[in-house]
């Protein structure tokens, strides 16, 4: 199995396997077709709060981690998110924020990884 990453505004792929949207909101100009999404979950997505919080400052970056993922430990959603991956050869998060970097897919990824050591 394998854990990808992608911004929505990138070309979808054929070695993206299986694309699941991570973020809360649609991304402007798309339709379901066009960005090629296979699910849509925003509930694994950060809370408004958190979200509008971080902003994506690089310097909120490790207590965005920490808040997301007390978030995350009580999210259903999270652990569907876990098993789907473990079933597919290939997924690949897609979200919409410019900073590659510093964003709720790439947490995302760290987390379900950890998740995944553990098993």
């Amino acid at each position: 199995m394998k854990i990808k990453l992608k911004r929505a505004y990138a070309q979808p792929s054929q070695y993206d396997g299986y694309r699941i949207l991570v973020d809360r909101l649609w991304p402007r100009g798309f339709t379901r077709e066009t960005l090629k999404i296979d699910q849509w979950m925003r509930e694994v997505a950060p809370s408004d709060a958190l979200r509008k919080w971080f902003s994506h400052d690089p310097k909120k970056w490790e207590e965005f981690l920490k808040r997301y993922k007390e978030e995350l430990n009580t999210n259903e959603a999270f652990q569907k998110l876990v098993e789907l991956v473990k079933n597919k050869e290939t997924v690949t998060l897609v979200y919409s924020a410019k900073d590659e970097e510093h964003n709720q897919a790439v947490a995302l990824k760290m987390f379900i990884e950890e998740e995944l050591k553990k098993v």
